[in-house]
């Protein structure tokens, strides 16, 4: 075992110790980061426009600050990119993250002193919490690789801005940077399959023990892999065996990531967001992530089914139950309040507290009223593809409302690496893993308004060529696991 290994285990224990601390005390945690949240910006302008002198309690923040998405704080972060100071956080950010949004055009998410040192932290503590637990430090002596977005940065009156993981790329610590690929030169490429193609000639002779990224994207990589070398990923890495990743659920990729790497290979899943870095996998023995009760934020929940009422019910932390559907709104040390990122969550501990990221808030099918989330879609592949040699790349689900005959029904579209021997067969185990799941959805399939999942075949290769068609190929974009409209579905007709 070497010195650095050695070191990496003593650290993680020292981690462990401090995350502990926290998890212990959840609900006090969360008080002590509102409290502070509220006392640093009293004197911004949203801050007064807030009333935020007179916030004693949560009760009072509920009704002074009311629920927001982007579009609706729109108008004080417009101030925060002209330069104006002191308007959602104290001072100015010291960076932007720049996001493509799908109603306003580009979104500016500011980064600030307080809040960039706890993106960093997190993504190394999901790693010490990997090795605390399991014992492994071995990797550390090893390369390791982030897919990820270009470093450079832009401008914009003074501040600088790029991707969330451009940025990141920046603050790299020295004992990683020996270790870290691929080069400074190669993560500059912007076009993805250039930049991929060049990752593959840099890393292919290398010892990778870690690789990092959104499963498909990473997929594409180990793909072209697999060309160079003519054998799996495994063998190509052999101590490749640890797999970190976020964005989307690693499930319905799991089956196709064995077969490229040749061997089970451990992982650990994330959930950053330009907003902020909300949870890690702290165990490879219970499901869901840790939540992040000490990193600078603030979080409610409100029911997803409630969401759209009028004037929902917001809990904290110490009032959420287990396996319900909740809309995750943040406060944060970057100037965000009551803020809806869009993801829902569902807890599957509260001691301590884990969630698993169970879809988007507008990603969803409810064209009949059966409110099927991305969770139940997943779920329902992976349970189909159970016990077969089925494999699938990448897949979305949309409504047929109006068919040419038949009564409506769900179509999945699935590019598939290992066909089903029948492909009605599979088609026909969706449906029941959906009908066992969601009640909405068996009442309308009893009732004849539905009927049962039909499966439109995607090319190989079509979802990469549907998200080039859209701009956004590699990277943090993630593939819609399904939608309301048929935007993504008409690209494949």
């Amino acid at each position: 075992m070497s010195i650095k290994s050695i070191a990496a285990k003593l650290f993680a224990q020292y981690i462990h110790n401090k995350v502990q601390n926290w998890a212990t005390k959840p609900v006090e945690t969360q008080e002590k980061v509102f409290r502070d949240l509220i006392a640093q910006a009293k004197h911004t302008q949203f801050g007064n426009d807030h009333d935020f002198a007179h916030i004693k309690t949560f009760q009072d923040f509920a009704a002074k600050v009311p629920i927001r998405d982007y579009e609706q704080l729109r108008s004080y972060v417009d101030q925060v990119v002209k330069g104006e100071a002191d308007i959602l956080w104290k001072g100015k950010p010291i960076y932007f993250a720049k996001t493509s949004g799908t109603t306003s055009g580009a979104k500016y998410i500011p980064l600030t002193k307080e809040s960039m040192p706890y993106h960093i932290e997190a993504a190394r503590n999901a790693i010490l919490s990997y090795i605390h637990e399991t014992g492994k430090a071995d990797f550390v002596d090893g390369k390791m690789i982030f897919l990820q977005g270009s470093p450079i940065l832009e401008e914009k009156n003074g501040i600088k801005l790029g991707r969330l993981s451009g940025i990141v790329a920046h603050f790299v610590p020295k004992y990683l940077q020996k270790n870290r690929m691929p080069s400074w030169e190669t993560n500059c490429i912007e076009d993805w399959e250039t930049k991929v193609d060049a990752i593959v000639e840099e890393t292919f002779n290398e010892n990778m023990t870690v690789i990092s990224g959104i499963p498909s994207w990473v997929q594409m990589y180990f793909e072209k892999l697999q060309q160079k070398g003519n054998k799996p990923v495994g063998e190509i890495f052999k101590n490749f065996n640890l797999f970190i990743y976020g964005g989307v659920n690693y499930e319905p990729y799991r089956a196709k990531f064995e077969n490229l790497i040749g061997r089970k290979v451990d992982s650990i899943e994330l959930f950053p967001a330009s907003e902020g870095f909300f949870a890690y996998q702290d165990s490879q023995k219970e499901k869901g992530m840790l939540l992040l009760l000490n990193s600078g934020i603030f979080y409610e929940f409100v029911k997803a089914e409630e969401f759209f009422t009028e004037n929902p019910r917001r809990y904290t932390i110490g009032e959420v139950e287990l396996g319900v559907n909740y809309v995750l709104l943040l406060t944060t040390n970057a100037g965000l309040w009551a803020y809806n990122i869009g993801d829902t969550v569902q807890f599957t501990s509260l001691n301590p507290y884990r969630v698993i990221v169970s879809g988007r808030i507008k990603h969803y099918i409810s064209a009949f009223g059966e409110h099927v989330i991305g969770k139940e879609v997943e779920s329902a592949l992976k349970e189909a593809m159970e016990d077969t040699d089925v494999r699938v790349n990448e897949f979305t689900v949309a409504p047929q409302i109006t068919p040419n005959q038949g009564l409506p029904y769900h179509e999945w579209f699935i590019e598939f690496e290992n066909e089903p021997e029948n492909l009605e067969d599979f088609a026909l185990k969706i449906d029941q893993a959906m009908r066992k799941q969601n009640t909405y959805y068996d009442d309308l399939i009893v009732g004849n308004v539905l009927r049962a999942v039909v499966i439109t075949k995607v090319a190989k290769n079509g979802f990469q060529e549907y998200m080039k068609s859209i701009g956004k190929l590699g990277g943090q974009n993630k593939l819609p696991r399904l939608a309301n409209d048929r935007k993504i579905a008409d690209f494949f007709k």
